[in-house]
């Protein structure tokens, strides 16, 4: 269409004129929306579950850490020296007392008893031969009356001296002549010298029979040495328990006093603690205490406290002690760190609360009490623990309601439901 030239511009205006008001329609229309979407939304609730702090008389106890320790432990060495033929243990084995650990060569000492033996056999065989030169069996007292040889010449001498007696009272009567007498007295005085010399030979005799006496004590000491030097190439264990150590092996040669094995008694255990000098008045012998360790989390080991310091450390104040810890299925082992409970004999009114109410942020606890519908955040200071339950020392009064869920969503001040 043709148009002149003067409506033509005037179309035009209008048209820019349209334009300008629908942009800036637009305009007011994106500002009412962006302020409508500026606008805060009500935040949503939390859902929790709460529970009320319970006040309860809490046994008290003392808490230490320790490391367990063998109760009993020995090094185990020859007594004789040797190439060791078997070896009975390893590491781990337990081990019975007089269970053999190792055996060491024993050809030599077997040769060296049966050469103890011959020895032995040979001197009684000659104590015999001097019992029998002077009458004497084993055992029996020496008494030279007992030497045949001494009673013969005993019985020659009594005889003598009955035909003297009898001679002399025919001297007496004239019966005789004093030269018959003086032959008679002569063979009665070497009567008595051969008496004389038949005792002294005895006792000569009974002198050999000591010696041989002595000889067959020697020869039976070096065979009780011999056997015993025989034995001690079975080396035993001096008492029960596992070793934790066995440096010898087989072919290896080994001297006395050179270790081949150790074992220790891991039932029960000890653990050593110190405890501090306003605790001394009540801790007592006797007394029980609960042991656990970080390899077993979930349980508890019971012992009681055996031996107690004299003395106070002038530079920790404080005194040491040490418990037996029962360990029947050897589950310790010493060099296990331990934390070591003492039960004290009083109770003391605690406030608890669940484990899971409790949350720690940046080195600090809290828990959230819940009040009006709102949580707050409350600053705690916590105690020990009682199964499931954690007591709460300073922060929340007993019976105040707190969240024991979803705590890691809470914030001071936040809407809860339950």
């Amino acid at each position: 269409m043709n148009l002149p030239k003067s409506l033509k511009i005037i179309f035009l205006v209008l048209l820019a004129a349209i334009a300008a008001a629908g942009l800036a329609a637009c305009k007011r229309s994106n500002g009412q929306t962006n302020a409508a979407a500026s606008a805060s939304p009500t935040p949503a609730s939390i859902q929790v579950s709460t529970s009320a702090a319970i006040v309860r008389q809490l046994p008290r106890y003392f808490e230490a850490q320790g490391a367990l320790a063998a109760n009993e432990q020995t090094d185990v060495a020859p007594e004789t020296s040797g190439r060791v033929a078997a070896v009975g243990v390893d590491i781990g084995s337990p081990v019975r007392r007089g269970q053999m650990i190792v055996r060491i060569e024993s050809a030599d000492f077997k040769d060296r008893v049966a050469q103890a033996q011959a020895q032995l056999d040979q001197a009684k065989a000659t104590l015999q031969q001097n019992l029998a030169k002077i009458g004497m069996r084993p055992g029996q007292r020496f008494s030279p009356e007992n030497v045949p040889e001494v009673r013969a010449a005993k019985a020659a001498l009594d005889l003598a001296d009955k035909n003297l007696r009898r001679y002399e009272k025919l001297v007496e009567s004239g019966d005789v002549s004093r030269a018959i007498y003086d032959q008679q007295k002569s063979q009665r005085d070497q009567a008595a010298e051969q008496y004389q010399a038949v005792i002294h030979q005895a006792q000569q005799n009974y002198a050999a029979v000591a010696n041989a006496q002595a000889a067959v004590d020697a020869a039976q000491t070096n065979l009780s040495l011999a056997k015993r030097n025989l034995s001690y190439t079975n080396v035993t264990a001096p008492m029960t328990g596992y070793i934790s150590d066995r440096p010898a092996d087989v072919g290896e040669y080994v001297s006395q006093q050179q270790k081949v094995a150790t074992i220790v008694n891991l039932n029960p255990l000890r653990v050593r603690i110190d405890i501090p000098e306003q605790s001394i008045p009540q801790i007592r012998v006797g007394e029980s205490v609960s042991v656990a360790v970080s390899a077993y989390p979930d349980r508890n080991f019971s012992g009681r406290i055996a031996r107690i310091s004299p003395s106070v450390s002038t530079s920790s104040r404080t005194m040491t002690i040490e418990a037996d810890v029962q360990n029947p299925n050897a589950e310790l082992k010493p060099g296990q760190f331990a934390t070591v409970r003492i039960l004290l004999p009083q109770s003391e009114p605690a406030v608890l609360v669940p484990q899971r109410a409790v949350r720690t942020i940046s080195g600090s606890t809290y828990v959230f009490v819940i009040k009006n519908g709102f949580a707050q955040q409350r600053l705690v200071q916590t105690g020990q623990t009682e199964g499931d339950l954690i007591e709460i020392k300073s922060g929340i009064a007993g019976d105040e309601v707190i969240a024991s869920s979803n705590v890691e969503q809470l914030s001071d001040g936040a809407a809860v439901r339950q």
